[in-house]
C-alpha cells in the first residue's frame, strides 16, 4: 500500500467528488439496510396472526406484547416510525402487508438512485485521475534526458503508461467504491444484528476470522504474481513494438519465423503466470462464498433452535432479518478478495510507475535560468565527456572557440566523438568536466527550452512523425506558415519532389516517414532545421543518403542560407565545394588537427589520409568544372 500513497494527491484534488461519493455510499446502504427490518416486522406480524404454517411451541404462545415491543425497539428510527404509523391506524393485516411491500420497493428505488450517484461520482473521479496521471507520466517522460532513453525500451514506457495506469485506476475507482460499499454494508449490518441479538451475531460471524487470515495470506501471493505479470507484459509489449518498427529488417533477413517463436515464448511465459494468478483467484473467491454459506447455515440452524426452545427472545422475524443481513453481506464479504486483488495489482503497477516518476533528469534548468538571444559565439574549455552507462571516454580535453558566423566542419572516423560534440552543444548531456560557453555564459545557466529553441539541428538518425509534410517541416514552430515550409524545402532541395506527391505539402508520410526514401527523409529533416531563423545550426551527417548531384545542390543552398550564421557540419566525408572557416579533425575523442582545407592538406596528417582515401573511392562531390 505504501506505493499507492503517490495517488493521494489526486484524492485531495478531487476531495469533494470523493467525499460526495462516500456520502452516497452510506445513503445507498442505509436505505438498503432498512429492508430486513421491515421484512422482519411483517413476518412477526404474520406469526402473531397465526398465519404461518406449522405448530407454535408453548414458548412461542406465551410471548407477550411487551416482548414484541422490545424487539421493535432495536429497529432504526425510521422503521420504528413506520411501524408506529401502521399500528396506530385501523388497517387490516393484508393492507399492512401491501403497504410494507410498497415500502420495500420504495427503499430499493431510493437505494438504487444513491448507488447510481455513487458510481457517477467515484467512477468518474477515477477517470479524471487516470487522465491526470497519464498526463503527469507523459510530461515526466518529456523531461527525462537522453541517457534515460538509452537504457529503457519504448515498449516498456508504453506499457507503464497504458497498462499500469489502468491498473491504478481500478484502485482509485472501483476498489475505493467497493471498499466503501462493503464497509458501509458490514457496518450497518453488524450494528443492527448486534442490537437485535449479540450472541447469535457472534455465532453466525464466527467464520469471518478465518476469512481475514485467508485474505492476508492470499493477498501477499497475489501482489508478487501481479508484479511479475506486469513486468512480463511490459517485455511482451516491447517485443511487439520492436517487431512492428523493424518489420522491413525482419523480412529482409527472412526472420519472421524466428520473431514469431521469440514472441510466442514471451507470450507463453506471460500466459502461464496469468493463469497461475487466475487459479489463485479461482480458489479464493469460492472460498469466500463457502464461508458466507456457513454463516447462513449457522443463522438458520441456531436461530431455529432458539425459536423452538423459546430462548434468547428469538423469533421468526429475527431469523428472517439475520438471513437477509447475511445475504446482503454475501457480495461485500466475497468482494473483499476482489477488492484486495485490485489493490494489490494497483500497488504493483504504481511501484513500476514510481520507479520512473522518481527518476530525476540529469539535465535540468538552473534555479534562475537565463533567457537571451544567441549570437552563435560558442567556446569549449577543456571539455571531457564519458558516457555514464558504457564508460566510453568520447571527448578528451576538447578546446575550441567558434565566433559568430563561422562555418566549422567536424571530420573523423566512426566513433571519434563527432555526434557526442553535437549532443553536448544541445545539452543532451553535460560535460563530465570542463565548460561550454555560449556568448560568454555557461550553457548550464541558460534556460534549456529557450536555448534549444534557438538552435537548428539535423540529427544523424532522421525521425519524421506520422503527419503531413508541412507538419514535419514546421514542427516546433508556433506559426505554421506554408510559405516558410516551402522556402525551407527549396533550400533543402526537396520542394520539387514534394510537389509531385498526391497532396503536395499536405501528404501524410506515415510513421517514421515510411512512405519516403532515405534521401527524402533526410532532406525533409534538413528543411525542418532551416525553417526557423536560427543563429546556430548543427548538421550531423545529414547527407549520407543523397546522391552526389543532390548533395552538391544542397551544399550550394546551405552556403547561401548560412551567411552570417554559425554552423557545425559534422560528417565523415570531405566537402571541397563548401568553404569552411575551419575544419576540426577528431580521432578517439581528441582534436588532432584543425585548420582550413589547404592547411590540413599541407600538414599531411590524418585529414590528408582521409582525403586521399576518399579520392580513391570516388566518394567526394566533384566540381562541375
Amino acid at each position: 500500500m505504501r506505493y499507492l500513497r503517490a495517488v493521494n494527491k489526486y484524492f485531495w484534488k478531487y476531495k469533494w467528488r470523493l467525499l460526495l461519493g462516500l456520502i452516497f455510499v452510506l445513503l445507498s446502504n442505509y436505505f438498503r439496510i432498512l429492508a430486513p427490518q421491515v421484512t422482519g416486522y411483517v413476518v412477526n406480524a404474520a406469526e402473531a396472526q397465526g398465519l404461518l404454517p406449522g405448530q407454535h411451541s408453548p414458548a412461542q404462545e406465551i410471548r407477550s406484547s411487551s416482548t414484541r415491543k422490545a424487539d421493535t425497539a432495536n429497529y432504526d428510527i425510521l422503521v420504528k416510525k413506520y411501524i408506529r404509523a401502521l399500528n396506530t391506524t385501523q388497517r387490516s393485516f393484508g393492507q399492512k402487508v401491501a403497504l410494507s411491500g410498497m415500502t420495500l420497493l420504495i427503499l430499493a428505488i431510493i437505494g438504487g438512485i444513491f448507488m447510481f450517484l455513487m458510481r457517477q461520482t467515484i467512477i468518474v473521479m477515477s477517470r479524471h485521475i487516470e487522465f491526470d496521471q497519464k498526463n503527469e507520466i507523459y510530461l515526466h517522460y518529456q523531461k527525462l534526458d537522453t541517457a534515460f532513453y538509452k537504457v529503457h525500451s519504448t515498449g516498456d514506457l508504453m506499457s507503464r503508461m497504458a497498462e499500469d495506469v489502468s491498473r491504478v485506476r481500478m484502485y482509485t475507482g472501483p476498489a475505493i467504491m467497493y471498499l466503501g460499499n462493503l464497509l458501509a454494508t458490514i457496518g450497518f449490518s453488524l450494528y443492527f444484528m448486534i442490537r437485535k441479538d449479540a450472541l447469535l451475531t457472534l455465532y453466525v460471524l464466527a467464520p469471518l476470522p478465518v476469512l481475514a487470515v485467508t485474505i492476508y495470506l492470499v493477498n501477499t501471493l497475489i501482489h508478487k504474481k501481479s508484479e511479475k505479470i506486469q513486468a512480463l507484459l511490459s517485455k511482451l509489449t516491447t517485443n511487439a513494438q520492436e517487431s512492428y518498427s523493424g518489420i522491413r529488417v525482419i523480412k529482409s533477413f527472412v526472420q519472421e519465423t524466428a520473431m514469431v517463436r521469440f514472441f510466442t515464448h514471451n507470450s507463453e511465459e506471460y500466459r502461464k503466470n496469468a493463469i497461475g494468478l487466475a487459479k489463485v483467484e479461482a480458489i479464493y473467491f469460492p472460498s469466500m462464498g463457502l464461508l458466507i454459506g456457513l454463516s447462513t447455515l449457522l443463522t438458520i440452524m441456531l436461530g431455529g433452535f432458539y425459536v423452538i426452545r423459546g430462548t434468547h427472545h428469538t423469533d421468526l422475524g429475527t431469523i428472517t432479518e439475520f438471513v437477509i443481513y447475511i445475504t446482503m453481506l454475501t457480495f461485500p464479504v466475497s468482494a473483499i478478495g476482489w477488492v484486495a486483488s485490485m489493490i494489490q495489482r494497483a500497488s504493483a503497477s504504481q511501484k513500476r510507475l514510481n520507479e520512473f516518476l522518481e527518476t530525476e533528469p540529469t539535465i535540468h534548468n538552473a534555479l534562475q535560468p537565463i533567457r537571451q538571444p544567441l549570437s552563435g559565439h560558442i567556446s569549449f574549455e577543456k571539455v571531457n565527456f564519458t558516457y555514464p552507462h558504457t564508460g566510453i571516454h568520447a571527448l578528451k580535453d576538447f578546446d575550441l572557440e567558434v565566433k559568430k558566423g563561422e562555418k566549422i566542419a567536424v571530420i573523423g572516423r566512426t566513433g571519434s566523438g563527432k555526434t557526442t560534440l553535437a549532443q553536448l552543444i544541445l545539452r543532451y548531456y553535460d560535460p563530465t568536466s570542463g565548460r561550454i560557453r555560449m556568448d560568454g555564459k555557461n550553457i548550464q545557466t541558460l534556460d534549456l527550452a529557450d536555448f534549444r529553441n534557438q538552435i537548428g539541428y539535423v540529427p544523424q538518425d532522421v525521425f519524421l512523425f506520422s503527419d503531413t509534410v508541412v507538419g514535419n517541416i514546421l514542427f516546433g514552430r508556433e506559426q505554421k506558415l506554408p510559405a516558410e515550409a516551402k522556402k525551407a524545402a527549396i533550400a533543402a532541395s526537396i520542394d520539387k519532389e514534394i510537389m509531385q506527391f498526391a497532396s503536395g505539402y499536405d501528404t501524410l508520410i506515415g510513421e517514421r516517414g515510411v512512405t519516403l526514401s532515405g534521401g527524402q527523409k533526410q532532406r525533409i529533416s534538413i528543411a525542418r532545421a532551416l525553417a526557423g531563423d536560427h543563429e546556430l545550426v548543427i548538421f550531423d551527417d545529414c547527407l549520407s543518403a543523397v546522391d552526389a548531384r543532390t548533395e552538391k545542390e544542397i551544399i550550394g543552398n546551405l552556403y547561401r542560407y548560412l551567411q552570417n550564421k554559425t554552423a557545425f557540419i559534422i560528417t565523415h566525408r570531405i566537402f571541397t565545394l563548401f568553404e569552411f572557416d575551419r575544419i576540426i579533425v577528431l580521432d578517439h575523442g581528441k582534436m588532432v588537427e584543425t585548420g582550413t582545407h589547404e592547411e590540413l592538406l599541407a600538414a599531411d596528417g590524418l585529414y590528408t589520409r582521409l582525403y586521399e582515401q576518399q579520392q580513391k573511392t570516388g566518394d567526394e562531390v566533384q566540381s562541375p568544372d
